[in-house]
């Protein structure tokens, strides 16, 4: 229960959080092919202060969010809108639309990922995982996403490996070390 709590709890922070910076207006990037992504990667996984690694998550999830389309940038913004009010039916149908509109748009994918997430429908959110990580291979949050799935289907070895790689590009992810340092001690001892 308690697991699966924190997954509800962290959900709904992302969701939040996405949905916050979708609605932040910025100069039009081009998502996970952006001038200066590298940088803003590079720097994340350099950080020594969490305010300076949250401060570049935020503008790493600005630029992924922001497709460079008016009409797929709407239709992110109505599909996170719906997925954040738990109609997570219509949040699939926005984010599929975004798919089909734009299917090298990594964050399109991650987003439907994370609604099918939340619909246990954990398959096809692997599935959508694993399309953003082709398209954008530093997701953290979509690599964070198929740790939770390992969680939920009880393959803490491949949790415990997905949480790892999300701090090789996330030294300071604050989800993924406190899931790295819980499922260290319950499989201390065992080979992981």
């Amino acid at each position: 229960m308690g697991t699966y709590r924190f997954h509800t709890m962290f959900h709904r922070f992302v969701i939040l959080n996405a949905l916050l910076l979708s609605l932040v207006s910025g100069q039009a990037v081009a998502d996970q092919n952006a001038e200066g992504l590298d940088k803003l990667f590079g720097a994340l996984a350099t950080a020594e202060y969490r305010e300076t690694a949250l401060r570049l998550e935020r503008e790493i999830w600005r630029v992924w969010l922001d497709s460079g389309d008016d009409r797929i940038d709407r239709e992110m913004k109505a599909g996170i809108r719906t997925m954040s009010g738990g109609r997570l039916e219509s949040a699939i149908r926005h984010f599929t639309r975004i798919t089909e509109m734009a299917p090298k748009f990594a964050e399109g994918w991650n987003k439907r990922a994370t609604a099918y997430y939340l619909n246990d429908e954990l398959a096809r959110s692997m599935h959508d995982i694993q399309k953003t990580l082709r398209l954008e291979p530093r997701h953290f949050g979509a690599i964070a996403g198929m740790g939770l799935i390992f969680l939920r289907q009880g393959d803490e070895h491949g949790a415990m490996s997905a949480f790892e790689q999300v701090l090789k590009i996330y030294p300071s992810a604050p989800g993924a070390n406190a899931q790295v340092k819980r499922l260290r001690k319950k499989l201390k001892g065992q080979s992981v």
